[in-house]
């Protein structure tokens, strides 16, 4: 695929916030290897708002995957993805990702189909490469943490507008940062990735002070459940992810002369996660062979139940759930939540039967439309 003389072609999925940055990385600091040949919009091609390449767009699936060599898809769509990324991986082409909600949602179904990896870049990636660096150490991971430094259940319209306009994200992606749902999809997705799990549905996300001393504390707890967890800090004023591992005993003097401390419990801090700066690492990764960085796995554990933010009579429509005001999201051990629908299938949906504020959503209680993302998501959680 990649050679010195011939650049690898790359399809992009998606024209906002990540997929914008991260085409304006490619083209101005890895145009010698790497060369953006089309980018799949499902705008009109003439109205893709400030995507910096408009030349580039294209409506067709399929010029996007003759185009290419590698597939980078960066929609925030669950339904959207799972067909793009479905016909991609039919054509053998190898898929790089920026979209947690995808790969804990219909994910696994690829994972054993092809070259599938989400990116570094957004927690989950982080998280999996300061994994790989811990365990190539000779750490023994047993927490699998990520940073949240605000949280509100039930934010209002007006405040996610803006907060919105502020940060220059989407109302949706604003809303699902602050009441939890995203640190809740991307800490499932790194539990299943890594065959950890959670202590509890919500996982614990316990307030901290000093990053250190809660991180321990997330330790503990793994060593009593006897299996790595992931989960994550309520830590105002802290960014990024963190990997909890214990070493040989007689490495200790070693690691605390190294300012690690005394152990058992060895905490790795990474406090800055850069999006669509990173996605390229795990790119160059994929094209020089080095395989997977992260995916749901084929055997998901952890999934995301919907739960409902506030009464929804029959008839209600939700255009989407995950970034709504109507439903908010929580991880939860599947053989804990029988038949529940996915957060990230809620999408497109009509309420089928009276839920109540609190109500964990069902596939009875909604009506959802009939797409590819529907028939994987029924055989892996219904």
């Amino acid at each position: 695929m990649n050679s010195m003389t011939k650049k690898t072609r790359i399809g992009l999925v998606g024209t906002g916030f990540i997929a914008s940055g991260f085409a304006r990385l490619v083209h101005k600091h890895h145009a010698a290897e790497l060369e953006l040949t089309a980018v799949l919009t499902r705008r009109p091609v003439n109205h893709a708002g400030s995507f910096p390449f408009p030349e580039r767009l294209t409506a067709s699936v399929q010029e996007l995957i003759d185009k290419s060599d590698i597939v980078v898809e960066c929609s925030g769509d669950v339904l959207h993805a799972t067909t793009v990324i479905d016909q991609a991986m039919r054509a053998g082409k190898p898929v790089v990702t920026m979209n947690s909600e995808f790969h804990v949602t219909t994910g696994s179904y690829f994972a054993d189909k092809g070259l599938l990896t989400e990116a570094e870049g957004d927690q989950p990636g982080c998280i999996a490469a300061l994994r790989e660096e811990a365990v190539m150490m000779g750490f023994n991971p047993i927490v699998y943490g990520n940073m949240k430094g605000f949280l509100n259940h039930h934010p209002t319209p007006d405040e996610m507008a803006y907060w919105s306009g502020k940060q220059g994200i989407s109302i949706e992606q604003t809303t699902s940062f602050t009441d939890g749902t995203k640190i809740q999809i991307e800490q499932a997705f790194v539990a299943n990735g890594f065959g950890a799990t959670i202590k509890k549905q919500g996982m614990e996300g316990p307030k901290a002070t000093d990053v250190h001393k809660t991180a321990v504390e997330l330790a503990r707890i793994a060593a009593e459940l006897g299996r790595p967890i992931s989960d994550y800090m309520l830590a105002p004023g802290h960014a990024g992810v963190f990997v909890v591992g214990t070493h040989d005993a007689e490495e200790w003097k070693n690691l605390n002369y190294l300012k690690l401390g005394d152990g058992p419990y060895y905490v790795l801090v990474k406090n800055f996660h850069l999006c669509q700066y990173e996605m390229v690492k795990t790119l160059k990764r994929v094209i020089n062979g080095g395989g997977v960085l992260l995916n749901n796995s084929s055997a998901p554990t952890v999934s995301i139940v919907g739960i409902a933010k506030t009464d929804l009579p029959a008839g209600t429509r939700i255009d989407r759930a995950i970034g709504g005001f109507q439903v908010r999201g929580e991880a939860a051990r599947i053989q804990d939540v029988p038949n529940h629908v996915p957060i990230g299938m809620i999408q497109d949906a009509v309420i089928a039967r009276p839920v109540l504020a609190g109500q964990t959503l069902s596939f009875d209680d909604v009506e959802l439309p009939d797409t590819l993302a529907l028939s994987i998501a029924r055989k892996l959680y219904a």
